[in-house]
């Protein structure tokens, strides 16, 4: 997670786009892995108010690679899909860029009041590391688990009912 945000364009950043092969780099990301991950998210979000939302994209679009870094594009997902629109504004985005070997934490109005960006840029470092060593999903999972921690902290509920208010279904931009 990156304090700025200013974009600057990058030729190299499209280069690296145009050239990434899918196939050779998001082969972790099986179905089972994507259920495994799925149910990682729902875990993170029982005992609280907070919603959190995964996303992970081999690339960012070509169209827009030239002049959008990760965090720019995780802040355009987190508009896109919503993250933003919970009752409580304490919706988190956890974005993965394969590609870039990027993830990035966007998180609502209501939490980043209580939460400091060097608690999330930690939580980023530490995930970064386990998927440099190969550990994914793992890494993935843990990260979720910090998260759903974090919420817990501010926003406990003693009765967690069930509702729902953004799907807990990993996205996986392609």
């Amino acid at each position: 997670m990156a304090e700025n945000h200013a974009s600057t364009s990058s030729i190299a950043r499209w280069w690296r786009q145009v050239l990434f092969v899918p196939l050779l780099h998001s082969k972790w990301l099986t179905a089972e892995a994507k259920a495994r991950l799925t149910d990682a998210v729902t875990r993170a979000e029982r005992g609280h108010r907070g919603e959190v939302f995964l996303i992970v994209e081999n690339h960012l679009p070509i169209q827009e690679a030239y002049r959008m870094n990760c965090r720019e594009r995780a802040i355009d997902l987190f508009s896109e899909y919503r993250v933003w629109d919970t009752e409580e504004n304490t919706g988190v985005l956890i974005y993965v860029n394969i590609c870039e070997r990027q993830l990035e934490i966007v998180a609502d109005r209501g939490i980043s009041a209580h939460v400091s960006p060097t608690v999330w840029n930690a939580m980023c470092e530490k995930a970064v590391s386990g998927i440099a060593t190969q550990k994914t999903e793992e890494s993935l999972a843990d990260l979720l688990d910090e998260v759903g921690q974090v919420l817990r902290q501010y926003y406990h509920l003693e009765h967690d009912p069930e509702g729902n208010e953004l799907s807990d279904t990993v996205v996986f931009l392609k």
